[in-house]
């Protein structure tokens, strides 16, 4: 466990986590501790990647469910399973840029506060929406999925 989680930077307990969650394998010594194979540390790196760009524990279950179990994974099963989440990066970051393009003139929160609020919510109508950015891209206003310890 000391090695995993020196190598990938996860607390013991994500590691614990993942593992009970089946994103990972251990197995257990005679004296009860959990010894990994060596690919467990390019899964650590894959599902840290995976939560970074805002992938769930299930979505990153599912990807991981398309790697071989009976050998290391090659560059090549690595490149399928990160095809299933570009879209999702092309997106966020086209959501990212459009925030950062209009940043300083309003944030799009309906609240009132700027000038150019007059004329992107006049008399506040995305108040009414709902609460939170109403008029940032759908990507942005997403709730981050809960991250446990280390993860």
């Amino acid at each position: 466990m000391g090695e995993v989680t020196r190598r990938s930077g996860f607390a013991a307990s994500a590691v614990r986590y993942y593992d009970a969650e089946g994103l990972i394998e251990s197995q257990r010594s005679a004296g009860g501790q959990r010894r990994f194979e060596r690919n467990v540390l390019r899964r650590l790196a894959f599902i840290r990647a995976a939560s970074n760009v805002g992938l769930t524990i299930d979505e990153i279950r599912d990807e991981l469910a398309r790697l071989p179990g009976n050998r290391t994974p090659t560059k090549g099963d690595w490149h399928r399973i990160s095809q299933h989440w570009r879209g999702r990066l092309d997106e966020q970051i086209a959501a990212l840029q459009r925030l950062r393009d209009g940043l300083d003139g309003c944030i799009g929160c309906g609240c009132l506060s700027l000038r150019s609020c007059s004329f992107s919510n006049p008399g506040d109508v995305h108040g009414a929406s709902g609460p939170g950015a109403q008029l940032l891209p759908d990507t942005l206003r997403k709730p981050h999925p809960t991250r446990r310890s280390g993860g």
